[in-house]
């Protein structure tokens, strides 16, 4: 293992490997170009990383061919990571690669976004219908979700305290059930000056007996909206994490907590 650790050590060979991983079995011309150096310089540092095994040379006709090999690489995760920690590691790793991506988004655009991933003990079809069933929606976010849900149909956020007042209304843009549901949402219908709605979607991934639910909320008018809906979401789907997975909701309402509690 030497080798590879010598070779893994220089950030051009690294670069060349991560050119490789993007797009495999390229020519020595097309890594020259991607990474901008000279050929004899390229030459010399795959020359390196075949020895290492690290890159494997195929020909095909007049051409040489440059394949990533991982083998090495893997011999070295089964080593040192496999039998430690690698469970918490992918955890921390999935975090950090998350992160980055939110970052990224947040600093390509002025409109900030919020993003929120949750997993719940639950089928993606009970998970679907605790989202759009008005009778659902009323147990664990205290209004009633109404629509009929079709692409193009309305939609509605109903106090159920008798007096029938909507507090959010929408547009169902994208219905895919039960994984992916795309509405517009205006919180202010009633303002005198409206204002281009935000967007909510819930994507729905299951995976064997639990389901991952991401809601990105984006096309926020103001630092304010992103502040208000950082702590209700969270409120609201651990209201319906709880439903969904002991059948009762909260023993409170989590949107009550004070900021002292929060």
């Amino acid at each position: 293992m030497d080798q590879v650790f010598k070779a893994l050590a220089d950030p051009t060979r690294r670069l060349l490997l991560d050119r490789l991983r993007e797009h495999n079995g390229q020519t020595l011309r097309e890594l020259c170009e991607r990474v901008g150096m000279a050929r004899q310089s390229v030459t010399q540092h795959l020359d390196l990383l075949v020895r290492a095994d690290l890159v494997v040379v195929v020909r095909r006709g007049r051409e040489r061919l440059h394949y990533l090999n991982p083998v090495p690489i893997h011999d070295i995760e089964q080593r040192w990571i496999s039998g430690f920690d690698k469970g918490r590691l992918n955890v921390i790793s999935a975090v950090k690669n998350q992160a980055e991506e939110y970052a990224m988004a947040d600093t390509a655009s002025d409109v900030p976004t919020y993003v929120y991933v949750t997993y719940i003990r639950a089928s993606a079809q009970h998970v679907w219908q605790a989202l759009t069933d008005a009778d659902l929606t009323t147990r664990y976010w205290g209004h009633a979700n109404v629509s009929d849900w079709q692409p193009g149909s309305n939609w509605e956020h109903r106090r159920v305290d008798g007096s029938g007042k909507v507090d959010v209304v929408g547009t169902v843009v994208e219905a895919d059930p039960p994984t992916r549901l795309v509405i517009t949402f205006e919180d202010s219908p009633d303002a005198d000056a409206p204002r281009e709605p935000s967007v909510v979607t819930f994507l729905v991934e299951p995976h064997h007996e639990i389901v991952r639910l991401t809601v990105t909320h984006e096309n926020l008018p103001n630092q304010a909206m992103l502040n208000g809906i950082s702590s209700g979401w969270p409120a609201v789907l651990a209201n319906l994490k709880s439903l969904l997975e002991t059948g009762e909701v909260l023993p409170q309402a989590p949107w009550e907590m004070s900021p002292a509690h929060t």
